[in-house]
């Protein structure tokens, strides 16, 4: 039995251990809590915080931040003296209890034969020494310290380990890092051998969002070292990246093939999907993810594949509880998401057998494809395949809901402010997705309809004569110009037209009788993502504008790794929206042909047309109101971006707030899908300037932010 002395020693090595951490652990947190008596809602009240925060932090979901941090620090350590942990004795009495997960792998026996060996995390640095991406992509001696895993993973045994892992190879050793800073044993030798690991011992993947729906396959991150490891190249070569996949006869697929593994029709790219047919409800599938073949395009996720192994874990991981497990690039993810909360099919009641079979799910897409009307077909579709080879289709022959992208000159008035200021409508797709009712089936052709502003569709009708301030963009075209005469339009710009009191009368339409709010799930899954990963950076809903506009200025400082998550949700809107309205990829099509995308049920272009549509309806509604109320128009907009004339260098000096409260109806500041923030701001100087050396039709809302002229173009999409 070891000596009072040596226990003692042996405590106060964990105690310099942790000494870089003023918090205890989660669980601490929340024993101290209840031990006082104290509530959550006592202790946001106390900490100026949400009582959701506290949970969060008690859960190890979320860590406070400064000044907040502190204070709480001080209030644990006050109610540690009242309240110590308990004494050895009493410990004691409780070691033989069943031992559960929490995330952290702890010194143990050896696990059954059915567990994968696992180790508890390397030392670390704190997290913020973690900022520039290294040179290369192998794991250096700088790691974020591991964040708690939260606690979802100890509800369903089979994912105990969480959703995702990242292979790496250090010193001949291949290791696992999960979310949480769980370290596994990798003993897989080979590819084959790594995927039946993945799938019989290292309990990765996720629960389904939905009951009718799939559980999430397991995601194998693998560096650089890892896909040398297991026979892959670090980088592809010109031709195979041309292809996006490895060529058929590589060696890697005849190991697979061997093994009775299959890939799907992508084959092996980037984003690999490596499955054996399904034995009844079991799936047997594991999906890749490799760092040096683009996987993680920096679009979307910065500098992530530069990141350490345990960091990478911890971001993809967050990102994977708050939106899904990836499955490709953002916007395939984005989609995914779609299907995964509205399952296509589901099971039907028992039969007279008692049998149950696969039925289709009410307010889903269903499983087959379904046409689009001539109007909402992009050019090249194969219902246009009878047009000459260089028509121009007209705005009565296509349907055009595009964002804005629209600018005038500044009046006389405006040139003599000091400034112009740029605010972004967030999450702007997402807040237009919400609510709005979209065809679920295919088109209907409708001569001569009544409009109905419940009834999703394209109508073709004549706006042209709904006359507008010049100084606004017309709410009916992408470009802000007057419509000239008769074109096609969603059911939300028509019945904007109708909202501001004018005659309507449409000419024909495609309308989809079979409808619903099919993108609202999806919604509030992205709006939930996205406002607890502004928590995590310091942004909250309960601020002031004031206070807002002070914490965005170093939201994505306060945690780069967070940041990079927020890109990533972000980009998962903008994506899954385009990603309604795939275009070919690839050589070898011609217009007139069909393409892939056009086989799956979400290949929705009016689906699309109808969110971007409302999205620059809700845009347009929020300057008119502004400009009834104030006489301040916008000079420039991109997309959900306004530009406008302002006397100070910031949204406070031209958006009327009385009493702390925005204009009923108007642009309001704040962190939620809808409401705006600080865009960027730029001298009257540099506006006039940048229009005289680049032209008068240069849309100064897309170089707002930073002042380059020179920056690239972004769609929106």
């Amino acid at each position: 039995m070891p000596t009072e002395n040596e226990l003692f020693n042996a405590v106060d090595a964990l105690l310099e251990q942790v000494a870089q951490d003023d918090l205890p652990d989660p669980a601490e947190r929340k024993r101290l809590r209840e031990a006082a008596g104290l509530s959550q809602a006592q202790i946001a009240a106390a900490l100026n915080a949400r009582r959701e925060a506290v949970g969060n932090w008690e859960a190890g979901r979320t860590e406070p931040r400064p000044p907040k941090r502190a204070a709480y620090a001080r209030l644990l350590e006050g109610l540690a003296a009242r309240f110590p942990a308990p004494t050895a004795e009493s410990v004691e009495e409780v070691s033989t209890a069943p031992e559960t997960f929490t995330g952290r792998s702890t010194p143990a026996a050896a696990p059954p034969a059915d567990q994968p060996r696992s180790r508890p995390p390397r030392a670390a640095p704190p997290q913020s020494a973690v900022v520039a991406p290294p040179t290369s992509r192998r794991p250096t001696a700088k790691r974020a310290t591991p964040k708690p895993a939260p606690a979802a993973h100890a509800a369903d045994p089979r994912f105990a380990h969480g959703p995702l892992a990242v292979i790496d190879v250090a010193d001949g050793e291949v290791s696992a890092y999960c979310l949480g800073g769980l370290v596994l044993d990798v003993p897989a030798k080979s590819l084959p051998a790594l995927v039946e690991w993945t799938l019989t011992e290292a309990k990765l993947g996720a629960p389904r969002l939905h009951r009718s729906g799939k559980d999430a396959d397991p995601v194998l991150v693998l560096t650089d070292a890892a896909a040398e490891r297991y026979g892959l190249p670090v980088r592809l070569s010109d031709e195979e990246r041309r292809a996006g996949r490895l060529p058929e006869d590589h060696k890697i697929l005849k190991q697979l093939g061997k093994a009775n593994w299959q890939l799907t029709r992508r084959g092996f790219g980037p984003w690999a999907r490596i499955y054996r047919p399904a034995q009844g409800s079991k799936r047997s599938c594991v999906q890749l993810c490799i760092l040096g073949w683009n996987a993680l395009d920096e679009r979307s996720w910065g500098h992530a594949a530069h990141l350490p192994a345990p960091d990478l874990a911890n971001l993809l991981g967050t990102y994977a509880e708050r939106v899904m497990t990836p499955r490709g690039s953002t916007a395939v993810t984005g989609l995914e998401l779609m299907t995964a909360l509205h399952p296509p099919t589901r099971a039907s009641e028992p039969d007279e057998t008692g049998k149950r079979h696969r039925e289709y799910n009410p307010g889903s897409l269903g499983t087959e494809p379904v046409g689009c009307a001539p109007c909402e077909a992009p050019d090249g579709h194969p219902l246009l395949a009878h047009l000459p080879r260089f028509h121009q289709r007209t705005p009565d022959e296509v349907l055009m809901e595009e964002a804005y992208d629209w600018a005038r000159p500044l009046t006389d008035d405006e040139c003599t402010k000091r400034f112009v200021v740029g605010i972004d409508v967030n999450m702007a797709f997402a807040a237009a997705a919400n609510g709005t009712i979209v065809g679920l089936g295919a088109p209907v052709h409708v001569k001569q309809p009544v409009f109905d502003p419940k009834l999703p569709g394209s109508w073709l009708v004549d706006l042209s004569h709904i006359a507008l301030d010049p100084r606004l963009p017309s709410p009916f075209t992408p470009t802000g110009e007057r419509p000239t005469g008769p074109a096609w339009y969603a059911t939300p710009t028509v019945a904007y037209a109708v909202e501001l009191g004018h005659q309507v009368t449409p000419l024909q339409a495609y309308v989809r009788p079979d409808n619903g709010r099919y993108l609202d799930g999806w919604y509030n899954r992205l709006r939930d993502a996205y406002i607890a990963t502004m928590a995590d950076l310091g942004v909250t809903p309960s601020m002031s504008p004031e206070e807002f506009l002070a914490a965005m200025d170093a939201h994505k400082q306060n945690d780069p790794q967070m940041a990079i998550v927020l890109t990533a949700i972000k980009a998962t809107v903008k994506g899954g929206i385009g990603k309604l309205r795939e275009r070919p990829r690839g050589g070898g099509w011609r217009p007139g042909q069909s393409w892939p995308a056009l086989a799956r049920p979400t290949w929705r272009p009016d689906i699309r047309a109808a969110v971007i549509s409302k999205a620059r309806i809700n845009m347009h509604r929020k300057m008119l109101k502004l400009a009834d109320a104030t006489g301040q128009y916008p000079v420039a907009v991109l997309s959900d971006c306004a530009v406008y004339a302002s006397d100070g260098p910031g949204p406070l000096d031209f958006l009327p707030y009385k009493d702390g409260k925005p204009l009923p109806g108007g642009f309001r500041l704040g962190v939620s899908p809808g409401m705006v923030k600080h865009e960027g701001t730029q001298t009257i100087l540099w506006a006039e300037g940048a229009r005289e050396e680049h032209g008068h039709d240069l849309n100064i809302a897309r170089y707002i932010k930073d002042g380059n002229v020179a920056a690239t173009r972004d769609t929106g999409e």
